[in-house]
Parts: C-alpha cells; structure tokens; sequence
C-alpha cells in the first residue's frame, strides 16, 4: 500500500499556537509503549522522545500547561483479551518514562481507555485554565492518540498534532491515521512548522 501524505495547509494560518490559550498533552509515553521489554512496544515509540522534549521545553519555557495521560489498567481489565497484559497500576511498564518525567505542578490523568476524556476530569481542568488549543503527543497514532483528537475536537477544542510527535505500530496505520485526523480534526503538522510559529496568535 502506498504511503499516504497528509494534505498541505497554508501555514500562516493553521500553524500558530498562543501559550496562554493552549495545553501541551503528552499521550501515554509509558514503559510498556516506549521500552524494550514492554508489554506493547511501538518499535519506532522512541524516535518521538527528543522531539517531544523539544516542544516541551518549549512549552515549558512559555508556561504552557502540559498534560501527561497514563494508561492504567487493573488485573482482568477488558481490553486484555484484545491486546495482551499491559500498563498493570503500579508496575514498571505502567510508568511513564523517565525522560518525560513530570515536574511538580505538571498533572498527570490516569485514563482507563483509550481516550484520554473519558472518565477524567481532564475536560474540566483545561476550561478551568482556559484553554482551547491542544497539541497532542504520543502513543499510538491510530489508538489513544486519535481517540483523544477526535474527543478533543467533540469538546470544540483545536487540535494540532506535531507529526514527528507520534507513532504507531504499523507505518501504514500511522500514515493512513494522520491523513485521516487531518481531514476531519486535527491540523496535522511538521514539528518545524509548530516550533517556527509558537507563540503567534
């Protein structure tokens, strides 16, 4: 199957991100996604650390909030059928790694499924900071990663995903995935192009 290309946007117009107005989340970077010897390891997961550092210490920098959400599941959990053990509470593969460790004042939501609303205060706490942009991170694009843009983007919220940000188990799904959530929710961007246009309104 061919590689798909997310479609073109006019920059000036899709790309700025205002600090004040927008959230950073870093979707389930966690042992057993990133890691070798995790349960469900994304075989190129740890490619999208340095640039996840990047726009986080960007973020960081501006005073942006940055949301982490953390898989967490319980022995018996109805997704192990599907896709195997994985992100048991308490374990190692359920942390998230230790090169995008929180820092104090940073919130971590702990989610039961893929997307990272459901069950969570995670709505209530970026109206309470008023924000409505979010760039969203993470593990996997077609998993949690989609789940979140799409409930994101149910919730009247900008999306904008860095490209190099995500990945997926399958280079097609990846591919195939972007393309999708740029058609329909998200603007599905170079990091180059994220980092150039920070903070513009």
């Amino acid at each position: 199957m061919p590689v798909v290309e997310a479609p073109e946007h006019p920059v000036e117009a899709s790309v700025a991100v205002d600090p004040k107005t927008t959230a950073l989340i870093v979707v389930d970077m966690q042992n057993d996604f990133v890691k070798p010897g995790g349960a469900l390891v994304v075989p190129t997961a740890a490619q999208t650390i340095p640039a996840i550092q990047l726009l986080r210490a960007l973020a960081r920098s501006h005073g942006m909030a940055v949301f982490y959400t953390q898989d967490t599941h319980e022995p018996g959990d109805i997704e192990f059928p599907i896709w195997g053990q994985h992100v048991l509470r308490g374990s190692w593969g359920w942390r998230i790694v230790d090169e995008l460790a929180p820092e104090a004042g940073e919130r971590v939501i702990e989610k039961l499924r893929y997307d990272g609303f459901f069950g969570t205060p995670l709505a209530s706490m970026l109206t309470y900071l008023g924000v409505d942009t979010l760039v969203v991170t993470g593990m996997v694009t077609s998993g949690c990663v989609r789940a979140t843009v799409i409930d994101a983007f149910s919730h009247n919220y900008r999306v904008v995903v860095p490209i190099e940000c995500v990945a997926d188990r399958s280079a097609t799904s990846h591919q195939v995935n972007l393309f999708d959530m740029d058609m329909k929710y998200a603007d599905v961007l170079p990091l180059a192009d994220v980092l150039a246009h920070f903070g513009r309104r």
